[in-house]
């Protein structure tokens, strides 16, 4: 394991202990050793950030994938964006992931009828550490609030999916939301999904009997752009400046909500 990442592996386990010790209520318990003479805390409802693209190695947190890896034709970039006019308008650091490519329905002619193109995408990794993978508790938070900047051919604004991962015991299971934009102008908006309007779906499809997300243990975020279920196709440019889960206080913007969940995966 080279250096780097054995630093990042250790610090998620102190992570892990830190973050259970704070949830314990046992004393006695394995990350309880020692009685805290304090009350009982009112769970947060500050904003929880989850997610930063500022850095490299907020982005070497990340795995990336399109139809191409299968015989497709897409293209896919995945990179750190400096460059001030794309920048414009973000608060503090002045950088930014970019995630930007061409997307293409054809496949490779020998795979044609066997396969489907037109797909990109991104996600968290898993983060494993000593003592299990560390998962995110969104559950005293209402909203996923993103930072996006929409570039691209306009064809595609609506082929844009978010997509998260619980710690269920389906690893196939997918909860989806479709993203809305509001601004045409190529700037910078805050997009707010209620968690409770995303749909369960497995490889693509649709679950038909919904249930109730997992929020206490949130895997990975992500986010694709699925234009052969469209049939769109062209030049796409996401910018990507942070994810978050929030509450209703720290909503700025109109909600985005699902208008037609059945044609969401």
């Amino acid at each position: 394991m080279a250096l780097s990442n054995l630093s990042a592996y250790l610090n998620r386990s102190t992570r892990y202990v830190l973050d259970n010790t704070a949830k314990s209520t046992d004393p006695t318990g394995p990350f309880l050793p020692v009685l805290r003479m304090e009350g009982a805390k009112e769970p947060s409802r500050a904003p929880m950030t989850l997610f930063t693209f500022q850095t490299r190695e907020d982005l070497k947190q990340f795995a990336t994938g399109c139809d191409a890896d299968i015989g497709g034709t897409s293209t896919l970039h995945f990179e750190l964006d400096d460059n001030p006019e794309r920048n414009k308008g973000i608060t503090g650091a002045p950088s930014s992931a970019r995630f930007w490519g061409e997307m293409r329905l054809d496949v490779r002619p020998e795979l044609r009828g066997r396969i489907r193109g037109g797909y990109a995408g991104f996600r968290s990794k898993p983060r494993p550490s000593l003592f299990g993978e560390i998962c995110d508790d969104v559950s005293n938070h209402q909203f996923l609030a993103l930072h996006l900047r929409l570039g691209g051919d306009p064809r595609l604004r609506n082929s844009y999916f978010v997509n998260i991962q619980t710690d269920g015991p389906v690893t196939t299971d997918l909860w989806q939301h479709r993203l809305y934009f509001k601004r045409n102008d190529g700037g910078w908006e805050d997009i707010f999904i209620p968690l409770d309007n995303f749909i369960l779906t497995n490889t693509g499809e649709l679950v038909q009997h919904q249930i109730t997300m997992f929020r206490e243990r949130v895997r990975t975020v992500g986010i694709s752009l699925l234009g052969g279920n469209s049939g769109a196709a062209g030049t796409y440019d996401l910018g990507i400046h942070s994810i978050r889960a929030v509450n209703e206080e720290d909503v700025t913007m109109p909600l985005s909500i699902e208008k037609d969940p059945s044609h969401g995966a």
